[in-house]
C-alpha cells in the first residue's frame, strides 16, 4: 500500500499487475479497440469503482490519476457486467452507479441551438450529442440524477454542483394538444426532465 492509504498497484505477479503489463504493450498506440477484443473472462478482480467516481481495488482507494485513466480506457461494459479488456484476459468489476463523472461543463451560444460539453473524471471530453446524449434519472428521494454517455453502454453521471448549472439551461416545451413538458434543448435536440423531481 503507498502512502497515505491508496494502492499503488506494482505486484507484477497478481491478476491487475498482468492487465497492467499487457496494457503496457499497448499503450501508445491509440484508443484500445475494446469493443473487438473478446478474449475469455478470467474471473472477478477485486475492484470496484464507488458512486462518486473514486476507483478501489482491495478496498483502498487506487492513488494514481494516471493508473485509473489506464484502467478507465480498457472498460467495457458487457450484458452481463462491467469488464477490464485486454488482448488476452477478460476481468469483471464492480460499479456502485456508473463509472464516470462529469466533473466540468462548457456551454456555448444559447437556447436551443446551444452546445454542452463535458470533461470526465478520467480526462475524457465529450459533447452533448446523438453519440453523447444525455438523459435525466432520480435518485431515491427523487432528486434529477444528470448523466452523459461517453461511449458504449459506458455513462458519467454529472456532479451535484453541475446538476444545478445544467438544469438552469432548462425550459419548458409545449406541443400541441399535450401538457408543456421541461426540458434541457443542446443543439435542437430536447433532453427531457422527469417532471415532479428536484435538484
Amino acid at each position: 500500500m503507498a502512502e497515505g492509504g491508496t494502492t499503488d498497484v506494482s505486484e507484477p505477479g497478481d491478476a491487475l499487475g498482468r492487465l497492467k503489463a499487457a496494457l503496457g504493450e499497448h499503450a501508445g498506440k491509440g484508443a484500445p479497440p475494446v469493443e473487438r477484443w473478446n478474449p475469455p473472462f478470467c474471473g472477478d478482480l477485486d475492484m470496484r469503482i464507488a458512486s462518486d467516481g473514486t476507483w478501489f481495488y482491495m478496498g483502498t482507494p487506487i492513488g494514481r490519476p494516471a493508473l485509473v485513466r489506464l484502467f478507465a480506457s480498457v472498460l467495457r461494459r458487457d450484458p452481463e457486467r462491467y469488464v477490464l479488456v485486454t488482448p488476452v484476459e477478460r476481468v469483471g468489476i464492480r460499479v456502485e452507479d456508473v463509472p464516470f463523472m462529469a466533473v466540468e461543463m462548457a456551454v456555448e451560444g444559447e437556447g436551443r441551438d446551444r452546445s454542452v460539453a463535458f470533461r470526465t473524471n478520467v480526462d475524457d471530453l465529450v459533447e452533448v450529442g446523438p453519440d453523447h446524449p444525455l438523459r435525466f434519472d432520480a435518485d431515491e428521494t427523487g432528486a434529477v440524477k444528470p448523466y452523459i454517455r461517453v461511449r458504449g453502454d459506458l455513462w458519467a453521471r454529472v456532479t451535484r454542483a453541475l446538476t444545478y448549472d445544467l438544469i438552469e439551461l432548462g425550459e419548458d416545451r409545449s406541443t400541441e394538444g399535450q401538457a408543456a413538458e421541461f426540458g434541457v434543448f443542446v443543439r435542437g435536440t430536447f433532453y427531457p426532465v422527469p417532471c415532479g423531481e428536484s435538484v
